[in-house]
């Protein structure tokens, strides 16, 4: 049913996204997809990466450390904005495009009263994709 899927992610953060990557690995065994991890980054240096090069590396590394962890073909997909957090919800549509994913597998957090007033990213990206989009608590 699925042929490929992205799940973005955020370096910094990688401690709190075991439910989103335990759920990706299952639904890339099930589906025998392979998986494109996406991060954004900026064009300068940030608190994982001095470069967007340095930051694509350790996002391949991070691909391929989950891959081989849980079996499946995986591969990072770096994309650099000018400001990440305003520009994170577009950035990762165009990467569900520039990357061929038919599935988006991506964290989010329980609504609370701010969602009102500014989506949250899954929210954001589940509501504007043109594909399937599985939000995970």
């Amino acid at each position: 049913m699925f042929s490929k899927i992205m799940t973005p992610v955020d370096l910094a953060h990688v401690g709190t996204l075991e439910r989103t990557l335990q759920c990706t690995a299952d639904l890339a065994a099930h589906y025998r997809a392979p998986v494109v991890f996406v991060g954004v980054t900026a064009g300068t240096p940030g608190s994982v990466a001095h470069t967007p090069q340095e930051f694509a590396k350790k996002l391949d590394a991070f691909a391929r450390e989950q891959g081989e962890k849980h079996g499946y073909e995986a591969s990072g997909h770096a994309m650099t904005s000018k400001d990440p957090a305003i520009d994170l919800d577009p950035t990762l549509l165009k990467a569900v495009e520039e990357t061929g994913a038919d599935l988006v597998v991506m964290a989010t957090h329980p609504p609370n009263f701010r969602d009102y007033i500014w989506p949250s990213n899954g929210g954001y990206v589940a509501e504007h994709a043109k594909v399937s989009v599985l939000l995970v608590r």
